[in-house]
C-alpha cells in the first residue's frame, strides 16, 4: 500500500473515532469515561443516549458485580427496586465486536431481543459473551476510555445476596449522572455569585 493512501486512511480513521458520542458515568467510586461505537451498534447507542438524556440512570446502582468478570448496572435503585424501562431494543451482537476487558456491552435475559437500560463493562476478556452461530451473544457497545480503575475498584466490593439477587455490593455504588460530553450543563450564577462546580 502506498504511503500516502495508508495515512488517509489513519486520518479516516482517526476523524471516525472522533464522531462516536462519549459519555461519563459519574459514580460514587468516580467517573467512568466511554466511546461508544455508534457506527456498528446504532440501535444499542441510541438507546442508551436516550436513557442518558432523560436522567434515568441517576441514583440507580452497580447491583451485580463479580470479581475477574464484569460490573453490572443501569436498572435497580438501592432499594433493589427496578426501574420501569422503554421498550426491549433488537440484539447487535453480531456485529462482531468482541468481549475485551474495558468494553460495555447490554445485559439481557435468556431472549436475545430483550436488553433495555441494563448494561455490564467487562473486567477481563469475557469471548464466550460473543455472537457466534451457536450463540446469540451480547452486544457490545462501546468501550472505557478513560478510569478503567474505577471500573476494578468496583469489581472487587466486598457483595453478598440482598432481596433475591446475588452479588450485589454490600456498600450501594451509586451511578449519580450520565454525562454526555458536549452537553454538559453549565452551573447557574446567581446575583453575582457563582457556585463551585463539582
Amino acid at each position: 500500500m502506498k504511503p500516502w493512501i495508508a495515512a488517509l486512511l489513519l486520518v479516516a480513521t482517526h476523524a471516525a473515532a472522533a464522531e462516536d458520542p462519549q459519555v461519563i458515568l459519574r459514580t460514587s467510586h468516580g467517573d467512568i469515561t466511554l466511546r461508544l461505537f455508534a457506527e456498528k451498534a446504532p440501535v444499542t447507542v441510541e438507546n442508551f443516549l436516550a436513557y442518558a438524556e432523560n436522567g434515568f440512570y441517576e441514583g440507580t446502582i452497580f447491583h451485580r458485580v463479580i470479581p475477574n468478570f464484569m460490573i453490572q448496572g443501569g436498572g435497580m435503585t438501592p432499594r433493589m427496586e427496578e426501574k420501569p424501562t422503554r421498550d426491549p431494543i433488537k440484539n447487535e451482537s453480531r456485529n462482531r465486536l468482541h468481549h475485551e476487558r474495558g468494553t460495555i456491552a447490554m445485559a439481557r435475559t435468556n431472549e436475545p431481543d430483550s436488553a433495555t437500560s441494563q448494561f455490564f463493562i467487562n473486567v477481563r476478556n469475557n469471548f464466550r459473551l460473543d455472537w457466534s452461530p451457536s450463540n446469540p451473544g451480547y452486544t457490545v457497545f462501546g468501550e472505557v476510555t478513560d478510569g478503567m480503575f474505577v471500573v476494578d475498584s468496583i469489581a472487587i466490593e466486598p457483595t453478598g445476596p440482598l432481596m433475591g439477587h446475588g452479588d450485589v455490593p454490600v456498600n450501594p455504588i451509586v451511578i449519580n449522572e450520565v454525562v454526555i460530553v458536549g452537553q454538559e450543563t453549565e452551573p447557574e450564577e446567581a446575583a453575582g455569585e457563582t457556585e463551585p462546580g463539582e
